[in-house]
């Protein structure tokens, strides 16, 4: 355990990148959503964006940082490379619930000044996290992680089999959603396709996207054991 903990303090060395570029990102983008909203017409419902996105997006960008330019120098100190990915799944674990849980305590603040006083529905995405604040911080929490895992993989598979093998794994992520997209278009079921997301529950999603999380951590620690360095 307290090797897994010195690989989460090792990649907190640089908290430039895990800390302060998510959350400045983040903030930059708030701000300008916000700039609109208050030089826009008011709109019925108030303003929808979808700039949170962007830590979310950067959390993937470090997860592939991770395992591409910070995993080289962790295994030089010592760490096998199974400690070094447990190490680096237990980081993400903690920063999706610290992250998850100040999303949330954002969400309730832009709840209570009525959407920061011009109606903008930044931290209240509708439907996934407009709910009760433990239903944010979980959903918050399992995408924070999800991210982060598959930036993890996306780095481990370019170690492993360079850009050849980089370029196939998404490809071959593009020929399983077409390959989705003709099975519904084949057996006519567009419209049952898209009840079954318009009636699916938050929680539910949520609980399918934690499966998902868990499946890339263990493809992720599968491939970490023959990563080139």
């Amino acid at each position: 355990m307290k090797t897994l903990v010195n690989v989460g303090r090792y990649h907190l060395v640089d908290r430039i990148t895990y800390v302060a570029l998510p959350w400045g990102i983040l903030a930059f983008s708030f701000l300008i959503n916000l700039a609109i909203a208050a030089m826009a017409p008011a709109q019925p419902g108030g303003m929808h964006t979808g700039g949170l996105i962007s830590i979310y997006v950067f959390l993937l960008i470090c997860g592939v940082l991770s395992m591409t330019r910070e995993l080289p120098f962790g295994l030089m100190l010592g760490v096998s490379r199974r400690g070094y990915y447990l190490g680096t799944a237990l980081l993400v674990l903690a920063l999706g619930i610290v992250y998850g849980l100040a999303l949330t305590v954002l969400q309730a603040l832009e709840r209570a000044s009525g959407g920061w006083g011009f109606s903008l529905h930044y931290f209240r995405v509708p439907w996934i996290m407009d709910g009760p604040w433990y239903q944010t911080w979980v959903s918050s929490f399992v995408l924070l992680v999800l991210f982060f895992l598959y930036g993890m993989w996306y780095g481990l598979v370019y170690r492993r089999w360079g850009i050849v093998g980089l370029v196939t794994f998404v490809v071959a992520q593009m020929l399983v959603a077409l390959a989705i997209v003709a099975v519904v278009t084949l057996t006519h079921n567009w419209t049952a396709f898209g009840h079954f997301f318009t009636t699916v529950r938050a929680p539910a999603l949520t609980g399918v996207l934690a499966a998902l999380t868990i499946a890339l951590g263990l493809g992720g620690f599968s491939t970490i054991r023959r990563a080139t360095i």
